[in-house]
């Protein structure tokens, strides 16, 4: 059985996918407790479902073949490789929200992945698994930076070079409330970087703090 929080339709806020209408699965439960989370009502256990329960859940919104899997951590979920593949064989486009400390391995290859690398302000510093590198695809997934202050940017910034990243791929974005959108805008052009800046879009649309969105 698998262990969700909710099951919603909205408009995707993040990540290339930005604007899109998806279904959205967040699942229970997290192995990080990062200083800025905005879901802290993950572990919250509001349905318990076999992966043809979760299925026929997600089917009832077609013709939208668009879903994400969010948390907490889904990768937690033992059963989560049965579901994408079902959901693959369906024609399904995938995506995985996870933060980037457990191994992606065993994720498809046709599954696209919005991994975040987590800055000091996090409180998860350390948390990034390296190897994870070896399985992020420029031209399909996502490297996301949340950055709460200028040490973050430079953190970051340093990351990117360090391990010879860059391109449209690699997400920066802001902690609301935390850090204006114009300050790391104007960092960015200052800077020269080549990445994406994105902002959390389901944040403007509705309440920051609205569940099911």
């Amino acid at each position: 059985m698998m262990n969700i929080n909710e099951l919603f339709f909205s408009i995707q806020g993040e990540s290339t996918y930005c604007g899109l209408p998806c279904i959205f699965v967040r699942f229970c439960g997290c192995n990080l407790n990062c200083s800025y989370c905005d879901t802290k009502y993950h572990s919250e256990i509001k349905l318990r479902l076999s992966i043809q329960e979760v299925f026929e859940k997600i089917k009832e919104y077609e013709p939208v073949k668009l879903v994400e899997f969010t948390g907490g951590e889904p990768l937690l979920q033992k059963e989560l490789v049965q579901l994408i593949n079902l959901l693959h064989q369906d024609n399904y486009t995938i995506l995985i929200e996870t933060n980037g400390s457990i191994s992606l391995n065993n994720i498809p290859d046709f599954v696209h992945k919005i991994v975040d690398v987590k800055c000091p302000d996090s409180g998860a510093e350390d948390s990034f698994l390296t190897e994870n590198l070896h399985y992020f695809d420029e031209d399909r997934d996502n490297l996301k930076f949340v950055i709460s202050s200028e040490k973050d940017y430079l953190w970051a910034k340093e990351f990117l070079y360090k391990n010879n990243l860059s391109g449209q791929s690699i997400l920066f974005s802001t902690v609301l409330g935390k850090l204006e959108p114009k300050q790391i805008v104007e960092w960015v052009l200052r800077d020269k970087l080549d990445i994406r800046f994105q902002l959390q879009l389901h944040k403007y649309i509705w309440s920051p703090g609205q569940k099911g969105v």
